[in-house]
């Protein structure tokens, strides 16, 4: 009867343990999950994206920039791109905003369609007070982390 009993809590602790441990695993696989899916979403973003800096002009203390989304999908939040500019070794990012600031600054027009989708081009302007003759940078990072740059001369 001792040895029934015995078998019996034996039975009921080990139950109660494996609950207690499931219950303690089972949130951390979840979210490890979910984190591992979002980040192959994020990866596959990426990986089905890709621009091109086709031609850079200045005129007037602005320097145009054209960029080309050549990749498969269409790349969205502008707004937190980021933008660097100035002389080769000597370059800073450039804030964006849609109202006149501050130079130095960018703004952005999508020249042949409503969104930066597949084969259209981002038109990006940057205002600067002056821009004088020699080589400069313009690196243009967009908000999924791909980027492109070109270096031209004034």
């Amino acid at each position: 009867m001792d040895k029934v009993i015995a078998t019996i809590l034996l039975v009921v602790a080990s139950t109660i343990c494996c609950v207690v441990v499931f219950n303690a695993m089972y949130p951390a696989i979840t979210s490890s999950g979910e984190s591992l899916v979002a980040q192959s979403a994020a990866i596959g973003d990426r990986v089905k994206s890709k621009i091109e800096i086709i031609n850079v002009a200045d005129e007037n203390n602005n320097v145009y920039v054209w960029v080309k989304n050549i990749g498969l999908t269409r790349i969205e939040g502008l707004e937190r791109a980021d933008v660097f500019f100035g002389p080769e070794g000597n370059f800073q990012r450039v804030p964006y905003s849609s109202v006149v600031i501050t130079k130095p600054y960018w703004n952005y027009t999508v020249e042949n369609a409503d969104i930066w989708s597949p084969a259209s081009t981002l038109k990006i302007t940057i205002h600067e007070d002056s821009i004088s003759t020699g080589e400069y940078i313009v690196k243009f990072v967009a908000p999924n982390g791909i980027c492109a740059d070109s270096l031209f001369s004034t």
